[in-house]
């Protein structure tokens, strides 16, 4: 469904599991988990179904960034981390949703971040999955290096530098197999994805080569779990180590993984899994 978030601005949303469940003589209330997908670019399709792991304890709402997947597509005005990260904001008003969960991952963290900057008392609990707060193109490059030899530092470095369509193609074939240690997106996956490489081209081309997210984090009011593959080569293990000490001290919580590339709940999902359930049920 799409759901009016103001202004004419429709965001499609898909939520599993009910927020009020029998618990005796009452109803009782379980959290409300929102996820912020990767790209930019892409869309919700790929937290499914993984995520359902956790429709036991919260209610899961799943949805596509403005401009991305299946919400309405809006002028490239609008293509920031401004009205992204405002939009989660938005969106729960919408919803009445009230202290909700929000996990990001990759770009998804990008808007989190920014998200928390912006509105440090909106969130019970945040997760930055796979992200950083960032550029830092040389530890990218080191990475791809590391796992994909010269060619792969290559296509990466024209990518990131001169994002097009020209670049992209071989960065896809070459880098993107790179991410995980688990098989990439089988072809019944990677068709459900929804691409508008227009947004990546314009996000990774302008706002993103002087992203500092550092600053606003030392505005966090909430508990912020920090998840990290030691693997990762598009959001490297350093990336997240200097979101955890930018953050407040007693709000914190580092966890890397060590078998883990961009995102740990597909390459280790048993742990990854794990940690998130008691994240969000911990008082």
């Amino acid at each position: 469904m799409r759901i009016d978030i103001g202004q004419g601005v429709r965001l499609f949303v898909d939520i599993q599991g009910p927020g009020l469940v029998p618990d005796g003589p009452a109803l009782r209330e379980k959290p409300t988990l929102i996820l912020l997908h990767g790209g930019p670019g892409f869309d919700h399709s790929g937290f499914k179904p993984a995520f359902s792991a956790l429709s036991d304890i919260a209610q899961i709402v799943y949805y596509d960034h403005r401009g991305h997947g299946r919400s309405d597509r809006r002028p490239r005005e609008e293509w920031t981390l401004d009205t992204w990260a405002d939009d989660v904001v938005r969106l729960s008003d919408a919803l009445g949703i009230d202290k909700p969960i929000v996990l990001g991952q990759s770009f998804g963290g990008f808007v989190a971040q920014h998200y928390l900057a912006r509105h440090p008392g909106h969130a019970a609990k945040v997760v930055l999955s796979s992200t950083s707060p960032h550029m830092a193109l040389e530890r990218k490059l080191a990475m791809f290096e590391r796992f994909g030899g010269l060619r792969a530092r290559e296509v990466a470095q024209q990518f990131w530098t001169r994002p097009s369509t020209e670049t992209w193609a071989p960065y896809w074939d070459v880098c993107h197999t790179l991410y995980n240690q688990q098989p990439p997106l089988n072809g019944d996956m990677a068709a459900r994805v929804i691409h508008h490489n227009d947004i990546l081209f314009h996000f990774a081309g302008g706002e993103m080569q002087t992203l500092d997210l550092l600053p606003g984090l030392a505005k966090a009011q909430c508990p912020v779990l920090v998840m990290a593959g030691e693997l990762d080569p598009v959001c490297p293990l350093a990336d997240s180590q200097d979101i955890a000490a930018a953050l407040p001290a007693h709000l914190r919580q580092l966890a890397t993984f060590a078998a883990s590339g961009h995102g740990a709940w597909r390459d280790e999902p048993e742990p990854a899994f794990a940690l998130l359930r008691k994240f969000i049920i911990a008082r």
